[in-house]
């Protein structure tokens, strides 16, 4: 553990108690003077007083995990390069804000996510009145997927209500994805009435994965599903039926803007139930640990693919239970992000693109060959990535493939349990490739790949050597 100053997290907590400093002192067997100390900076929260903490009052250690306040950090750092803010913090009045005012530094970023719905409002509002004028500010991202990611992003990815239930539910099924699949539809049957029904190759309704007929208490599956994806609608149809008033409070508990933000959030923790389901949180974390989270390997043992291994791998935060905590994400040849998950802190730009240096980029030219690499971001943390891509078949020939990468990354600290730091230097920092959260808030200034200045500087165009460089303006 590294020194942590903690002082204005400690506080909240012993306010939220409603404790007194000679209290909590008492409490946790120091003297008030050290803990007024820890309070104000002065000294770093040390592990064994963190022990103390942990014993005395019941708290999480990730309530002190230098990832929330890095996750606000980022957040900050993108809102406040917005051009429309004009006004500019430095690096060290951004970390200020988020470790001594971190409640503040949450409002901030909430109130300029409302701003850019309020754009995105303006921007649907004026394209249906025909005005098409190009001074108008871009809009932001599609605000309901946005605000469903920040609702897993806020969780680090690990709904514990849900979890919970699915591997109790789980303890029900057989060993294999077939038996689970079987069972679940009997389980439907028995205690629901449901009958679960695969439509014919060749139906005009196959692209429809999942139908759920009330009227005949039927549920339609396409038949182009394999076992696991049949399995996995099935479950997610069992989170509708068993699990509704649990999913229906963390939708309320959550301040989504509309009604289209929280029917989609509903969605996303059924399918999280569902993948929990398939893939038990206590077995799949051992299976992870004994082969080095090889990615292969646990898929043969579950005998699903790789994109879902990913996926459940990023949801490995149960506390005193812990995995690796992964960052997930999946883009197309294009650089659209259609799926993104984290249980760590890294961060990419909402807008603006990505980084054309990061790994799963490359992957797009090396089809199905997993690819690692170590990137440094410009706060000089360090991660390891894998990427490779994967494709879904269509229907027919002339169907077109679907094709994505995907990206499972780490913090470095990490590294050492996954089998694919086998060979790197992880002790070297120049092994690392220098990579930015898109060059829109990128710092880097001589980066060979950047595709326009950062927001806030100019650009010093050399005439003589026909080259263009970004460079501060203050």
């Amino acid at each position: 553990m590294k020194k942590a100053y903690v002082g204005a997290r400690l506080r909240r907590l012993r306010e939220q108690r409603g404790m007194t400093q000679h209290a909590l002192a008492t409490a946790v067997g120091i003297s008030p003077s050290y803990l007024n100390q820890i309070e104000n900076n002065q000294r770093p929260l040390t592990v064994p007083v963190l022990l103390k903490l942990n014993a005395t009052l019941g708290i999480d250690v990730q309530l002190f995990s230098e990832d929330d306040e890095a996750r606000l950090i980022a957040d900050l750092k993108e809102a406040l390069s917005d051009p429309m803010i004009g006004e500019s913090m430095t690096a060290n009045d951004v970390r200020e804000l988020a470790t001594s005012m971190p409640a503040a530094g949450r409002a901030l970023v909430a109130i300029y996510r409302r701003y850019h719905l309020a754009l995105e409002q303006s921007a649907a509002l004026a394209a249906r009145l025909g005005d098409d004028r190009q001074d108008r500010p871009t809009p932001a991202m599609s605000t309901p997927f946005e605000e469903v990611r920040d609702f897993f992003y806020a969780r680090h990815n690990y709904i514990a209500e849900l979890d919970e239930a699915a591997e109790r539910t789980a303890a029900d099924t057989g060993r294999t994805i077939q038996q689970v699949a079987a069972a679940l539809a009997e389980r439907l049957k028995s205690r629901h009435g449901i009958d679960v029904r695969v439509g014919a190759t060749g139906d005009a309704s196959a692209d429809l994965q999942r139908s759920f007929d009330a009227g005949d208490n039927t549920l339609r599956l396409s038949a182009r599903l394999q076992p696991g994806q049949q399995a996995f609608q099935i479950g997610t149809q069992l989170a509708f039926l068993e699990h509704r008033d649990t999913i229906d409070t963390l939708v309320a508990e959550s301040p989504f803007g509309d009604e289209a933000s929280r029917k989609l959030a509903r969605i996303g923790l059924a399918n999280y139930f569902a993948g929990a389901l398939l893939l038990p949180y206590a077995a799949f974390r051992e299976k992870a640990e004994s082969v080095r989270y090889d990615i292969t390997l646990i898929g043969q043992h579950f005998g699903v693919g790789y994109e879902t291994i990913c996926h459940r791998l990023s949801t490995l935060q149960r506390p005193g239970a812990r995995g690796v905590p992964f960052f997930f994400i999946r883009v197309d040849r294009a650089g659209n992000i259609s799926k993104r998950q984290s249980a760590t802190d890294f961060h990419f730009s909402r807008g603006g693109g990505t980084c054309p240096l990061w790994n799963v980029y490359e992957a797009f030219s090396q089809p199905d060959r997993i690819l690692t690499q170590l990137a440094r971001m410009p706060d000089d943390r360090t991660y390891l990535w894998v990427a490779r891509t994967v494709s879904h078949d269509q229907a027919g020939y002339h169907a077109p493939r679907k094709t994505f990468a995907i990206a499972l990354g780490c913090d470095l600290q990490h590294a050492g349990r996954l089998v694919y730091s086998d060979g790197l230097d992880l002790s070297n920092p120049a092994a690392a490739t220098p990579i930015g959260a898109g060059c829109r808030i990128c710092e880097r200034p001589a980066c060979p790949q950047r595709a326009f200045p950062p927001v806030g500087r100019a650009l010093h165009v050399d005439e003589s050597r026909g080259s263009f460089s970004p460079y501060s303006t203050n």
